[in-house]
């Protein structure tokens, strides 16, 4: 399903939105996420697919590597972390706390009794895990049922306590602040609900260094930005730096998301912050998401021009797209949700009235972020038909040969 956003507006960014989130508040998470050791060094890699580019009938198609990120494997290691940095900051004033020393772990006897919780569909809750672990404040995480065992036992392997419940994703944040309450514990969640904006909005904001990276590592601007859904915090917080860099002359954004899981897609109709429609369960695991973060919805009522769904089958293939390179497209290692964008190219470039409507055509340059790797190696590996260890090989004798 291909919709069009009636809300979008081609306008300065607003000042209102500049006051919860911005270019100089995202520098800052930044600078001092470069001194957690749980990142890898540098950017991450901005790759150009001509071949790709040229079976979509596009002009240039650029993908951006989050796999690549940390030992994580995904984008979530820019979010978790930071907004947890910031909690503590807010929460222990009179400590005065050094952001370098607290990112090396100086201050875990301060923090012994601290303890911190969230749901998550496995990678939030992986870096909220690993950045505790680090910090030395105690974490739980809430999993639902369809979260994958490969997914739990990376949590765990940072020290979280896991608790397991039935339902589905929205339950398990229900039940994350009812645990929260209880115990005296801090939620940091990825998505806001009444009377909880602060940390998710430190979530979205450490998502802006993928922008500012794209920006310093591609001077020519892109035409279309294809953002995967979710409760909207990664597209929110890519949308809000790009919209406030270039105003009116901003990209066209597209947002995709499972048709399941399509609770962006609904808001959209709704005009305003809503729920899905399906059963949400889907392939796209870190996608199955059943409500809108309103604060999220926010920055995107006015700044997505299109809104997709998708079917799982879709996303696999993408996959494999990906997975496969050619003589000049890299062959990459892209997870079940990293592929949203890609497959929505695909599914367009079958057909022409709709991507005629997107503006899309041989002068488009168009940018795609792979926000994950194989964060269930196994799942990976029986979607693709190949392991990522092997996709890995090929990259690098890819790379060895240009």
């Amino acid at each position: 399903m291909l919709l069009a956003n009636r809300n979008a507006r081609r306008i300065p960014y607003p000042e209102d939105l500049r006051e919860i989130m911005s270019i100089a508040r995202a520098g800052q998470s930044r600078d001092w996420l470069a001194h957690w050791a749980g990142l890898n060094r540098g950017a991450t890699p901005l790759y150009s697919l001509p071949d790709l580019a040229a079976e979509l009938g596009v002009g240039q198609l650029l993908v951006k590597d989050e796999s690549q990120r940390s030992q994580l494997g995904s984008f979530k290691a820019l979010g978790a972390p930071i907004a947890l940095v910031r909690l503590i900051l807010r929460r222990f004033p009179e400590h005065n706390f050094n952001v370098r020393a607290l990112l090396a772990g100086e201050y875990a006897q301060a923090l012994a009794g601290f303890t911190v919780i969230s749901a998550t569909d496995g990678n939030h809750g992986r870096a909220l895990a690993a950045a505790a672990q680090t910090l030395g404040c105690r974490c739980v995480i809430v999993l639902h049922a369809n979260v994958s065992v490969e997914r739990e036992e990376a949590i765990a392997a940072y020290d979280a306590e896991i608790v397991r419940i039935s339902g589905n994703y929205d339950e398990s944040v229900e039940e994350a602040a009812a645990l929260a309450l209880r115990n005296g514990w801090l939620v940091v969640s990825d998505t806001s609900y009444d009377g909880y904006e602060e940390i998710p909005r430190d979530v979205m904001q450490g998502y802006g260094t993928i922008a500012a990276e794209i920006v310093e590592a591609y001077d020519q601007g892109f035409t279309h930005v294809f953002l995967q859904g979710g409760v909207g915090g990664l597209a929110a917080g890519i949308a809000s730096y790009l919209w406030e860099l270039q105003g009116a002359q901003r990209p066209t954004l597209v947002m995709v998301e499972p048709a399941q899981a399509d609770c962006l897609y609904q808001s959209a109709l709704a005009g305003r912050a809503a729920n899905a429609s399906g059963s949400v369960d889907s392939v796209m695991a870190g996608l199955a998401c059943g409500e809108t973060s309103p604060l999220a919805w926010k920055f995107l009522e006015n700044s997505v021009d299109f809104f997709m769904t998708l079917h799982d089958d879709e996303a696999v293939l993408a996959m494999r797209r990906l997975a496969a390179g050619s003589e000049r497209d890299i062959p990459l290692e892209s997870g079940e949700s990293a592929v949203a964008g890609l497959a929505a190219l695909q599914r367009l470039a079958k057909a022409p009235q709709q991507a005629a409507e997107l503006g899309l055509g041989k002068d488009s340059r168009v940018l795609l972020i792979s926000t994950e790797g194989a964060t269930a190696p196994g799942v990976y590996a029986e979607l693709v038909g190949e392991s990522a260890e092997s996709v890995l090989a090929r990259q690098r004798e890819w790379l060895a040969r240009a």
